[in-house]
C-alpha cells in the first residue's frame, strides 16, 4: 500500500475507484473476493481505491473496523493508495480516528453527514478528526452548501483537508453555483469529481477538477483510466465516446440504487462475487438483476478491448 503523504499528483494519477465490499453468507469479510476485485482494478491501471458508501462503511461496526482496514492495507498492491472512510457521526469518527492513527494510511475520508449538523459544528468535527488522525482528511461533499466555501478555504489553509470529493448531483453539471463558489474560494487542485463518469467531462473541462471517482470502474477499469487520460490531455470528443460506454450501467444505478446496483453488478459481470450486502441495505430483486446483468456483462466485455492506459 502507498503510504506517502497525499499530493495533487496523487489525485491526478488515477481514477479513484469506490468499490463495494465483498461479504460471505454470514456477513463476514470475503477476503478472496475482495482481493479479486482489487487485482481487477490494479490490472486495469487503477492505483487509488476509496472504501466509502459503496462499501457500506456507514454500517461497519467499530468492533470490525481495525481488522477490516488492516486487511485492505495488506491486500492492496505496493503502489496502490487505499482510502478508508470514517463516521459519519462524531462518535464513530473519533473512535475510528484512534484506530487509523496507528496505521499508515495517508488519509481517510469523512462520510457525509445528513442530519444533524451546522457549518461551524462540521468544521469543528473536521478539525478534531484531523487532529486525532494526525493527518489531513478527505471531505466528502454530497449536498449543496454542505460547507460554506469560506469554511472550506479556512480548513485547507489550516492543513486539515487533503482533498474534496465533490458529489452534488445536478440536472446540468455545467450549471452548479455551489461548485463555482468553491472554485472561487479554493484551488481546483484540491477537488475531485465524485459522481462517476456521467459528469466527469464537464467537471474536469468546465471547472478544472483533478480527477474523478467511479463505481463503474470496478467493472471496466481500463476504459475509465482511458477516459481520465483523454481528459487530462484535453481530448474531449474522444473522451465523450468512451464515457458513452458507461452510461447504461450508470442509468441502472440512477434508476434503481447507485450502491445496490454496483454491488451486484460486480458479481453479475463475473469480476468477483460480492455476496450479500451488509444491513441496513439489501441486494437487487430478481427483476432488477435481470435488468442489470446484461448491462454489466457488456461493459466488462467492452473494457477487455480497451488498450491499457
Amino acid at each position: 500500500m502507498k503510504t506517502t503523504p497525499v499530493t495533487a499528483a496523487d489525485l491526478r494519477r488515477s481514477v479513484i475507484a469506490v468499490p463495494p465490499l465483498a461479504r460471505s453468507a454470514d456477513l463476514s469479510l470475503n477476503e478472496a473476493a475482495n482481493r479479486a476485485l482489487l487485482r481487477h482494478l490494479e490490472d486495469g491501471g487503477v492505483r487509488s481505491v476509496m472504501y466509502g458508501g459503496n462499501a457500506n462503511f456507514y454500517n461497519v461496526g467499530v468492533s470490525e473496523y481495525a481488522r477490516l482496514v488492516d486487511f485492505l492495507a495488506e491486500a492492496a498492491g505496493a503502489d496502490t493508495w487505499v482510502l478508508p472512510s470514517a463516521g459519519p457521526d462524531f462518535g464513530k469518527l473519533m473512535d475510528q480516528a484512534a484506530i487509523l492513527r496507528t496505521r499508515e494510511f495517508p488519509t481517510a475520508m469523512l462520510l457525509p453527514m445528513s442530519f444533524p449538523y451546522t457549518d461551524a459544528g462540521l468544521a469543528d468535527g473536521v478539525r478534531r478528526f484531523s487532529d486525532a488522525l494526525g493527518k489531513p482528511a478527505v471531505v466528502y461533499i454530497k449536498s449543496a452548501d454542505y460547507l460554506a466555501p469560506a469554511t472550506v478555504a479556512r480548513l485547507i489553509e489550516e492543513g486539515r483537508i487533503a482533498a474534496l470529493k465533490y458529489a452534488v448531483v445536478r440536472d446540468d453539471p455545467a450549471d452548479d453555483p455551489y461548485l463555482s463558489a468553491l472554485r472561487e474560494a479554493v484551488d481546483s487542485r484540491w477537488i475531485v469529481s465524485g459522481i462517476g463518469e456521467r459528469p466527469a467531462i464537464e467537471h474536469m473541462r468546465g471547472f478544472g477538477l483533478q480527477s474523478f471517482t467511479s463505481g463503474s470502474v470496478c467493472v471496466a477499469p481500463r476504459g475509465s483510466m482511458r477516459l481520465l487520460g483523454l481528459l487530462r490531455d484535453g481530448h474531449y470528443e474522444e473522451a465523450e465516446q468512451v464515457r458513452q460506454a458507461y452510461l447504461p450501467l450508470e442509468d441502472c444505478r440512477d434508476g434503481i440504487s447507485p450502491i445496490r446496483v454496483l454491488h451486484d453488478a460486480v458479481t453479475l459481470s463475473g469480476v468477483a462475487d460480492m455476496g450479500p450486502m451488509l444491513p441496513l441495505l439489501t441486494g437487487l430483486s430478481e427483476s432488477e438483476r435481470q435488468r442489470v446483468a446484461p448491462v454489466a456483462r457488456a461493459l466488462l466485455e467492452w473494457d477487455r478491448g480497451v488498450a491499457p492506459a
